[in-house]
């Protein structure tokens, strides 16, 4: 079946930062990190910084804000103050997201390397903070132009990824309330009509396999499973457990839960990976209704937001 996917901002092509995690792992196992891409904190010492796609500040904060949404973290750097002789203009912007795209420019040479350098910095440090400098272009950096620039450099707190696996009804109830919550959601099914884009309102609704649309969702968030069959269900666990995501909860009764480890242990998955798996997920508030699990459901996932 083909993949239709929502429409969003077009990332430019540029160098990855990160690993990408392989598509393909042993049954029963995590896939495994590929050997031979570029991470972010090799960046600087070995000076493969990214190249900008050229943007004005409109273009800079449209990727911003998508990058937010599909929960990627990210830095951006703001001119506030030219002096002197220089290259940036006060309202130029510069967007580094941990993938490696890039976009905008803060007047480019020296300066543009000085600040490209600190953005990578702050990408790679999650407790970073933003700040303000100022880049002094002929004594600090060697420009004859011999002016200063103050700029703010902030990091961009990326939503938490998350994929919903099953456009039903819980998924229907539960997925706008996450986006609202700090969630960066994807519902995913393959019937045609339930995972038709725009169906439900304020998240990325795709029809298609999971194992396809999940590619693009980072596994260092949730995956939540949801479906119509449990026979489906419980393959969507498997494949979440294997993709290695940081969360995987499903919907289901104790004894369906009992079955999925039975299952899951008769495959071979190890206890700890088992033990992973929330379900029945959702906060024990006597929840009946789908939109009393998709409150049960949201509340659970802050408190565990909140404590990784």
């Amino acid at each position: 079946m083909s993949t239709r996917r929502g429409s969003d901002v077009e990332r430019p092509a540029v160098l990855s930062l990160v690993p990408q995690r392989s598509r393909e792992a042993p049954q029963g196992s995590r896939e495994a990190p590929p050997s031979s891409d570029i991470a972010v904190t090799d960046a600087i010492s070995t000076e493969l910084l990214p190249v900008p796609s050229p943007g004005d500040a409109s273009a800079v904060l449209a990727a911003a804000a998508a990058g937010a949404r599909r929960g990627v973290a990210a830095a951006m750097a703001t001119v506030l103050e030219r002096h002197g002789s220089a290259p940036g203009t006060p309202g130029q912007k510069l967007y580094l997201a941990a993938a490696g795209s890039c976009i905008g420019t803060v007047g480019g040479g020296a300066v543009e390397r000085a600040v490209l350098e600190s953005l990578v910095a702050m990408v790679r440090d999650a407790g970073a903070k933003h700040e303000v400098r100022t880049f002094k272009l002929g004594a600090e950096l060697g420009m004859c132009c011999g002016g200063r620039l103050v700029v703010l450099v902030e990091p961009i707190a990326a939503l938490v990824p998350s994929l919903v696996v099953g456009a039903g009804h819980i998924a229907t109830a539960v997925a706008p309330l996450l986006a609202k919550v700090g969630f960066a959601v994807t519902v995913v099914d393959a019937r045609e009509t339930w995972g038709e884009e725009g169906r439900i309102e304020g998240v990325r609704c795709v029809a298609g396999e999971y194992d396809e649309v999940g590619r693009d969702v980072d596994p260092s968030g949730v995956c939540l499973v949801m479906t119509h069959d449990h026979a489906l269900d419980q393959r969507a666990i498997e494949w979440a457990l294997r993709r290695g995501f940081a969360y995987v909860g499903g919907v289901g009764s104790r004894a369906k839960a009992e079955r999925t480890r039975q299952r899951l242990e008769a495959k071979g998955f190890a206890e700890a990976d088992r033990a992973r798996v929330r379900m029945p997920i959702g906060v024990d508030i006597g929840a009946r209704t789908p939109d009393e699990i998709a409150v049960a459901i949201a509340a659970e996932l802050i408190a565990w937001r909140k404590q990784r």
